[in-house]
C-alpha cells in the first residue's frame, strides 16, 4: 500500500526498537520520514535502513524535554520535506522500577519530564505548525501500563503513561476542530529489550509469554506499527481520542 504517498511523517524516539519500526512502516508506505532522537548514530541507522529500501528520510537530533529543540525539529522537518502531515510521539524512558516509596525524586522527575512533559511539548509545537497549515494526525505512543493495567514496582511508567492517555483524549478535543487528529497507542510487552527482565534471554522470555499473555506470545514491533500507520491513515478519519490497546489481550 501506499496511504502516506507525498506525506511527510515525524517519529521520535526513532532510533532503535518500535520507534525504528514505526519510521521504517511509513516510509514502506511512502511516507517522507524524519527520524528523531537523542543519538545521532543509531538514528542515522534507522536512515540507512529506509533509504536501503527505497525510501526517503532524514535524521535530526532533539531531545523532548527542551521545548526548544522541539520547535527547531518541527521547523526542519518542514524545511527538508515541505511539510508536518503526521507526527508520532514514541520518545519514552523507563527508569524508577521497584515500590513507588521507593522511587528516587531523581527517577521519578526523569520519567515524568520525558514520559509526560516530553509529549506534551511535542504536541505543542506540532499542532502550532498543523492548525495553521491545513491539519494533521499525530498519535501518540503510550503503553498498557497505566490506563489499562498496573503492575507491582512499575510505579513511576504506569503514572507517566496514564498521564499519556488522558493527554492524548484532552488534546483530541481541544483541536480536532482545528483540523489536527490526535489518537494513542498503548502496546504491552513487544520484542525489544524493555519487556526483557533482568538475566533473561530472548528464548526465555518467548517461553514465559507463553502462560504470561492470552495471546501465548509478544507482540511484534510490526503489529504495534501497524496500529499507529491506521490510526495516522485516511481510514481512521473519524477516529479521535482513542487510545487502541496492542498487547496481546494482557489487560483485556
Amino acid at each position: 500500500m501506499n496511504r502516506f504517498t507525498a506525506k511527510t511523517a515525524l517519529v521520535t524516539g526513532a532510533g532503535s526498537g518500535l520507534g525504528r519500526a514505526i519510521a521504517l512502516a511509513f516510509a514502506a508506505e511512502g511516507a517522507s520520514v524524519v527520524a528523531a532522537g537523542r543519538t545521532e548514530a543509531t538514528l542515522a541507522e534507522t536512515v540507512r535502513l529506509i533509504e536501503a529500501a527505497g525510501g526517503r528520510a532524514a535524521a535530526v537530533t532533539a531531545d523532548v524535554t527542551d521545548s526548544g529543540q522541539l520547535r527547531d525539529l518541527v521547523r526542519e522537518t518542514v524545511d527538508r520535506f515541505g511539510g508536518l502531515d503526521i507526527a508520532v510521539n514514541n520518545a519514552g524512558i523507563l527508569r524508577g522500577k521497584g515500590p513507588v516509596g521507593e522511587v528516587s525524586e531523581e527517577d521519578w522527575d526523569a520519567v515524568l519530564r520525558t514520559n509526560v512533559t516530553g509529549v506534551w511539548l511535542a504536541m505543542k509545537h506540532q499542532i502550532a505548525h498543523m492548525k495553521e497549515n491545513g491539519g494533521g494526525a499525530i498519535v501518540n505512543v503510550s503503553s498498557n501500563l497505566g490506563a489499562h493495567l498496573r503492575v507491582p514496582g512499575t510505579g513511576a511508567y504506569s503514572t507517566s503513561k496514564a498521564a499519556v492517555s488522558a493527554l492524548t483524549r484532552a488534546a483530541a478535543l481541544d483541536h480536532i476542530h482545528q483540523g489536527v487528529r490526535i489518537n494513542a497507542v498503548s502496546p504491552g510487552a513487544s520484542d525489544g529489550p524493555m519487556s526483557l527482565l533482568p538475566g533473561e534471554t530472548e528464548a526465555d522470555r518467548t517461553e514465559r509469554m507463553k502462560t504470561q499473555t492470552p495471546l501465548g506470545r509478544l507482540a511484534e514491533a510490526d503489529e504495534i506499527a501497524a496500529a499507529v500507520l491506521y490510526l495516522a491513515s485516511p481510514a481512521a478519519g473519524s477516529v479521535v481520542g482513542t487510545d487502541l490497546v496492542v498487547d496481546s489481550g494482557s489487560s483485556a
